[in-house]
């Protein structure tokens, strides 16, 4: 694959890895790599994501949404709304194969690409969905919800929280904190945490918005 050079990418995301605190095995390593050929490939005909570049590729997807997984640590299952290219739900079903995660999407192509990656990095704990999270039911709801770029704090609470199990929460990746959505956020919902992140040869503000239910 032109510009897919994949000893630099990896010397890139163990530099990386090595900042953050936890350890990945071998094999994740190599899934993790895996992942990132195929979302390049799938890239040139699918426009899954913005960025070309793969090297830009670790940092702004692979190690961004890593800085993230500790704060997934006590969570069982996950739904990731407007999952996109998988970030960060492919990710999280990479580094914690015993956390069930779902991937839902309303673009078909983007959720034809999310299940062609769990087959091909045998994520048995992956379950992709194609249409409007609104619309999704679920029989056994979710520890949490995640986001990294489908809306704003509101909509993603109002459009998903039937979803949310009752001592469940909202993890947003954000970039700065997003002040205006907050003063917005819908009636009996309430910012629980504001944790800033460290991503990694990433030069730009990160933060994880915790939202929860205000009579927790």
């Amino acid at each position: 694959m032109s510009g897919f050079d994949r000893p630099a990418l990896s010397r890139q995301l163990s530099d990386g890895l090595a900042q953050l605190p936890f350890a990945l095995t071998d094999a994740q390593r190599e899934q993790l790599l895996d992942y990132l050929a195929l979302l390049a490939k799938w890239n040139g005909v699918y426009n899954l994501t913005a960025v070309r570049d793969p090297k830009q590729m670790v940092t702004q997807h692979l190690l961004d949404s890593l800085a993230a997984v500790p704060a997934f640590d006590q969570v069982k299952s996950v739904l990731d709304v407007g999952s996109g290219g998988g970030l960060p739900g492919i990710v999280l079903a990479i580094v914690r194969p015993e956390m069930k995660v779902s991937l839902i999407d309303t673009v078909q192509k983007k959720t034809a690409f999310l299940t062609q990656a769990k087959a091909e990095l045998g994520l048995a704990n992956v379950t992709v969905h194609t249409g409007r999270v609104e619309s999704l039911s679920a029989t056994e709801k979710f520890d949490a919800i995640t986001s990294r770029a489908f809306a704003s704090l509101a909509d993603f609470v109002s459009l998903s929280s039937h979803l949310l199990a009752a001592d469940g929460y909202f993890i947003a990746l954000k970039g700065v904190v997003p002040t205006d959505e907050i003063a917005h956020l819908p009636s009996g919902w309430k910012v629980a945490e504001i944790r800033p992140l460290s991503v990694p040869e990433l030069q730009a503000e990160r933060h994880l918005i915790f939202l929860q239910k205000e009579n927790r």
